[in-house]
Formats: structure tokens, sequence, C-alpha cells
């Protein structure tokens, strides 16, 4: 039996979900270990955060903060003590608004698995995870005056320096763009917005939750690096999102207005990408509107907040760099006069799936449905979009979506899990056989798009390296 087939109770859906239960004997598998090792060695580095700044939390609260100091490590340590012992799972106990979502959600998987006790290792793995960063901020949002200290933002905030030559090096290249940005023929703008497109995809290389908080930033010519990148993307959409996009640009020249939306992964290098290909598709009259969507709370170690969002601009203006701090300046603008808007919604830090977004979120995904393309970034919408379910390597995105389809909408993802649809027959056992790692190595990455009459295109030069 395979590590994603163990939940019989959920046998009715198209595939199960992964659960760890069997793990335990299946030592070997990327799910097993991440909760095993890599989520308790991300606790142990927010204790130790916390911990570091005692100083700083004695200075602004006083003898207060350093009493908070000390809860709030206790709390993280019996977190990591009921993890690591497989304990059960337990009701969040804090007074925010989704605690009742939260609590009402578990209590639906103790249905599902009867006598069982829903615990960390007899959990379904999205489920785990989630429930894990939750119970972090759970932890913070106990103890004011701390409860707004982001134990995160030493790593994004050394992610973003570490990575700016890389950015430089990207603001340089949309300013040779932007110059003459009018005059581009369709070719000439298609082959930027490929290039942009896969920078932004690439970019996803640069996550801390999977290097467990240590460092990952980018530290070459991201342009530089997409030819020798191009052969490891195993599905390559990209000629489907521009179609969709010339096409709403049509409407941009009667007067109507075309709307993107993207949804946010990591902060650092990763988000100035995609503050780069917002940028070119406003400068091109691809988009007249971007709306990006990032999450309510501290997330999955590098995840965008809104404070991480405002706070990349502003240090972007603020570079000692022509082309960086001119790109600071005009997405400010951009802000300014509402042509780019940032949206935080409880939903993205749930542990539903997106296939439930409609009946869980109808505001939400209403706002989607007004949307002409929405952008998915990274592996943790991939997983919510495909249900993190055991599909057969050859299912169709679409049918792994499960009736999601508020609009037009694609996924710029490198592999960090075990899920991976809409491949070609025989393309996933070609890369098994050279590397069994293929699914969570970072190493490959997809371009998915899902909309009227676009069905995905696999690619097979990655199964020939």
């Amino acid at each position: 039996m395979s590590y994603a087939s163990t939940v019989s109770c959920l046998a009715t859906e198209a595939a199960c979900y992964y659960c760890i239960n069997e793990l335990m004997r299946l030592c070997r598998s990327f799910a097993y270990l991440t909760v095993k090792d890599r989520l308790p060695t991300i606790l142990t580095k927010v204790i130790d955060t916390i911990h570091r700044n005692k100083n700083k939390f004695f200075e602004e609260h006083g003898e207060e903060g350093i009493q908070a100091e000390k809860q709030t490590i206790s709390l993280l340590s019996k977190l990591r003590n009921e993890l690591q012992t497989d304990k059960p799972m337990v009701d969040l106990s804090d007074g925010h608004g989704d605690r009742d979502a939260w609590n009402q959600y578990r209590q639906r998987q103790q249905a599902l698995q009867g006598s069982e006790a829903v615990s960390w290792f007899k959990s379904p793995w999205l489920y785990v995870e989630c429930y894990m960063y939750r119970r972090i901020q759970e932890a913070v949002w106990l103890n004011p005056p701390i409860c707004d200290y982001d134990v995160f933002n030493e790593g994004k905030t050394r992610s973003f320096f570490e990575s700016q030559q890389a950015m430089m090096a990207l603001c340089l290249h949309f300013e040779s763009i932007n110059k003459n940005v009018e005059e581009l023929s369709d070719n000439h703008l298609q082959e930027h917005f490929y290039t942009l497109l896969k920078v932004s995809l690439w970019g996803n290389k640069c996550d801390l939750s999977i290097s467990a908080g240590m460092e990952n930033s980018q530290k070459t010519s991201p342009v530089e690096s997409l030819l020798s990148l191009e052969p490891f993307i195993l599905v390559d959409d990209s000629s489907m999102v521009w179609s969709t996009l010339a096409s709403a640009r049509a409407s941009v020249r009667s007067g109507q207005s075309v709307r993107v939306d993207l949804v946010l992964d990591n902060a650092g290098f990763e988000l100035v990408t995609d503050l780069v290909l917002a940028d070119f598709l406003v400068a091109s009259g691809l988009a007249t509107e971007v709306r990006f969507h990032g999450k309510s709370m501290p997330w999955f170690v590098s995840d965008v907040t809104a404070r991480d969002f405002q706070w990349t601009i502003k240090q972007t203006m603020a570079a000692n760099h022509k082309w960086m701090s001119k790109s600071g300046a005009r997405w400010q603008n951009y802000l300014r006069d509402g042509v780019w808007s940032y949206h935080d919604h409880p939903f993205w830090t749930l542990p539903h799936e997106f296939c439930d977004m409609e009946a869980d979120a109808a505001d939400l995904y209403g706002a989607l449905q007004s949307s002409d393309l929405v952008l998915f970034k990274g592996d943790l919408n991939y997983r919510k979009l495909t249900g993190d379910r055991e599909w057969e390597h050859t299912v169709e995105f679409e049918t792994a979506l499960r009736g999601f389809a508020p609009a037009p909408l694609c996924s710029l993802r490198t592999l960090k899990a075990n899920v991976q649809v809409g491949l070609q027959p025989g393309q996933a056992a070609k890369l098994g056989s050279k590397e069994p790692d293929w699914m969570t190595s970072g190493k490959y990455a997809v371009i998915q798009f899902h909309g009227p009459k676009a069905p995905s295109t696999p690619v097979e030069s990655a199964t020939e390296q």
C-alpha cells in the first residue's frame, strides 16, 4: 500500500488524501520526513528566534514582554512535544475570527476517522502542516504584548537582502523593455511575457518552508538562467495563458478593464519576480488592474503578508540602484492609484481545499469570478488546488480541480510535494527511474492552465535529461 492511499474512510473521493499513519513504516516518504524532521526543526527555529529577541521585547514592553516571551516559548515547546509524540490534535483556544472554522474542520476529521484519534501522524499531511502554522500563531496571539510579532520576519528579511543582485538584474531587464513597451509588436510582447512569466515561475524555488528556514535566496540573474531551466518544465501552458490575456487585451482597447489576480506564495526574491510580472502586465496593456492575494498571518515560514508586501515595495524604492528604486516608486504609484491592490482573506490560511471555496468562502469565490485570469503561485496553492491526493500523474488538471473554476486560472509551481497531474503517459516513470525525488526536489516545474476549451499540453523534454 502506498502512503497516500491509506485513508479508506475517504474512498468516496476520486483519490485518497495523503495521510501520515502508514508512513510509520514507509520512512523514506517525503511527507513522513516532513512531519518527523522538518516541522520540528521549524518549531525549534521559531523558539530560538523568540528567545533571541527577549531583550527587544524587554526594551519595548518591560517585564510584561519577558513574561510573554516565556509563555510563548512554553506553548511552542508543548506543541513540538505533541507533534513528536503523535498526540491528538486539539481545538484552538484563541479568540481569532477563524477559530471556529478550524475547530469545526478538526471535528469533521475526527468524525471521518471514527474512534481513531486525529493525531499528528494519523491525519492528512496538508492539514497537519497548516495546523502547525496556525498553532504557532495561536501561541503568539495568546501572549500580548508580543502578539503582533512575526516569528518568520528575520528569515524573510534576510532572503530579500541576499537576493539583491538578482533583483537589480531583473529590474534592469524590465526597464529595457518598459522604455519602448508601447512600440513593441505583439510577437515581441509575447516573448517578453513568456520570459517574465518563467522568471516568476522559477522564483518559486526560493521557499524557506522547504529549506526549514535555512538560507534560500537567488544569487544569479534570473533571466540568464531561463534557457538552462527550460528542459525542467514538465508542463508548459504559457501559450494558453498568453492567449487568455491577449484576448482580454482587446477589451482594454475598447475601454473596458482587464483584471489579473495573483495569489502569492513566498516573500523575498519570489515576490519581486511577481511584482515585475505584474508591472509588465500593466505597462504592456495586458491588464488594467492587478489584485494581489496574500496571507492574513505569518504562514509556512516565508509566505507573503500585508506587512511583507508593503515592506518589499518600500525597500525596493529605497534601494541604492537606479532601476530598482525606479521600479519601487512605480509600484507605489500603482497602489496609490488603485491599479494594484493587496487583499487577504481568512480562507487562504484555512486547511480547506480550493474546491471548498465556493461553499466555505462564497465572497472570495465571487470576487475571483470577476477576474480575467487568476495566477496561483507555488506548491501549497497547487496542493490545495488538487486536494493533495494520490492522483495518477496522467489525470487532467481540470479533473484534479474537482469543479474549482471561478475564472481562467494557471498554477506556476516548482515541485516540492508528492502530487503532480497532467503529465504524458510514461513521463513520470521516466523521471522516477532517474531521480526518485523528482516531485520534491524543486528541480522541476509546471505552468498549468485551466480555462474554457484549453486543456493542458505536457511537454516531453524534461523526461529526456
